[in-house]
């Protein structure tokens, strides 16, 4: 009976998220081509804030739903001088992709709405490319290997194109974040890699660069969150149905070096090696952190949640 009742509340719980999902979406498709069909900049930057409020508001109701309905046991440590007129780039790594649900209830309202680097062929895929493109994602334009071997001439305008689209980025406070690992992490995954730390992946610093040379002079400051889950990642139907789940989030605003913003990721190795070896400390900060996390939990549990 306690697994039926357990898996019922997961359905019920799961509905609410669907039922969210659908009426936020409803309206923010009508706004997202009321948007495409008015290119009146100050109307668009107005149905932008709509969207926006729309965004958050979806948020809001999914981290209530796991307040409510599921046994979250939620610690912060640190992100205390937060500001939602801020430019911000979030950096975290990644354990499950409920990752993505603890940073939007962390942070909803507390900075601005979070957005990804998106492909720009993404941006025809049915709906929820006009939805992206509305909501201001920032669209990332990559040449491959064999297409730039074909169009040498063509080496860089990639990173051009993101750029200039991110300008738009300029006057409306904007945070973006990147999972730097690329991939979930996990055991065989580390291994396969011979990465050389023990909780996270040899980070990745492409999708970082990308950011740091389309946006980086616009960023007050980089959040660097570290994530853990003490009892093992957890899974969103776990949440859904009421098992105890455990979350610790440490956030640590980095400055913005201007080293950081200037280099050219594709044709600099020496810049590319310095951004590497930079993440590599951080990376290895996040392991050493996480461990500290692990080897305390015992008293941990017994501290009152934040």
């Amino acid at each position: 009976m306690r697994a039926f009742l357990s898996h019922l509340r997961g359905v019920l719980v799961f509905a609410g998220f669907t039922v969210n999902t659908i009426i936020c979406f409803l309206p923010l498709f009508a706004l997202a081509l009321l948007k495409l069909v008015i290119p009146i900049p100050v109307v668009r930057t107005f149905i932008t804030r709509l969207l926006m409020g729309i965004g958050e508001t979806w948020i809001s109701v999914n981290t209530w739903l796991l307040g409510t309905f599921a046994s979250i046991d939620w610690r912060l440590e640190g992100g205390d001088d937060l500001r939602r007129d801020e430019w911000y780039l979030v950096i975290a790594n990644h354990q499950t992709w409920v990752d993505i649900l603890v940073l939007q209830a962390l942070f909803n309202r507390r900075i601005p709405f979070l957005k990804f680097f998106i492909k720009q062929q993404l941006i025809w895929f049915p709906f929820l490319g006009l939805a992206w493109w509305a909501m201001d994602m920032p669209f990332m334009k990559r040449y491959s290997a064999a297409y730039l071997s074909r169009n040498p001439h063509m080496k860089g305008k990639d990173f051009e194109t993101t750029r200039r689209a991110c300008q738009k980025f300029r006057d409306t406070p904007t945070s973006v974040i990147n999972f730097v690992e690329g991939t979930r992490f996990s055991v065989e995954k580390r291994d396969r890699h011979k990465d050389p730390y023990r909780h996270v992946l040899r980070p990745r610093a492409g999708g970082f660069a990308v950011a740091m040379t389309s946006m980086g002079d616009m960023f007050g400051s980089i959040l660097d969150v570290t994530l853990v889950y003490p009892a093992g990642p957890a899974k969103f139907w776990d949440l859904c149905r009421g098992a105890h789940v455990a979350v610790r989030a440490s956030v640590r605003e980095r400055e913005v070096e201007q080293w950081l913003t200037v280099g050219d990721y594709e044709n600099d190795r020496e810049w590319r090696r310095r951004v590497q070896a930079w993440l590599g400390d951080i990376w290895q900060e996040k392991d050493e952190l996480i461990q500290q996390v692990l080897d305390k939990r015992g008293s941990d549990d017994r501290q009152p949640p934040i």
